[in-house]
């Protein structure tokens, strides 16, 4: 598939994608029994794995949005940017942050800073996708779907230049 200049392959199907939501659902659903999570999603990016993850918790929970920017065309600028903050409403809560990809760690260390500073009981970081590799920062994400290379991806949420957020599957840059 051919997204502006770029030319993209399969990753994960739909159904590769819809078994790891169901496995990170299931440990979800075990590991926070009785402790009332309150889901903190990462806008724009993880809004289909998080419908998609929340529909199969079955569990009491909260549900709030927030949004950190950082990317520009393919890559980090850099220079992370606060849209929508994490709501003060968190403190004393079990926060689990829903994340589409974890890749060089500079957003989730901006908001993990700005998060502690709010008292919550605690902090989990599920990942739909994580890449080791780009990591800057030591980071523990407590649930990753799969980990990735330094690859480029997009669809299931992750987009290029605001496009290609739609595609069911996950895609990877094939280099031409």
């Amino acid at each position: 598939m051919k997204i502006k200049d770029k030319n993209f392959v399969e990753m994960l199907s739909r159904e590769d994608i819809a078994r790891i939501v169901e496995r990170l659902a299931a440990s979800l659903n075990a590991d926070m029994e009785g402790k009332n999570p309150y889901f903190l999603v990462m806008m724009n990016g993880a809004v289909f794995f998080a419908t998609d993850l929340l529909r199969q918790i079955t569990i009491p929970c909260g549900l709030a949005f927030i949004k950190y920017t950082s990317y520009v065309g393919m890559g980090s600028s850099g220079k992370v940017t606060p849209v929508l903050p994490v709501p003060a409403d968190v403190k004393g809560r079990n926060v689990v942050v829903i994340e589409d990809i974890v890749d060089t760690g500079e957003t989730m260390k901006e908001f993990l800073s700005e998060i502690q500073r709010l008292a919550p009981a605690s902090v989990r970081i599920v990942s739909f996708l994580a890449k080791p590799v780009a990591l800057k920062h030591p980071l523990l994400i407590d649930y990753v779907g799969k980990e990735i290379g330094n690859e480029f991806v997009l669809g299931y949420g992750l987009d290029y230049d605001g496009l290609g957020r739609n595609i069911p599957d996950l895609l990877v840059y094939d280099g031409k």
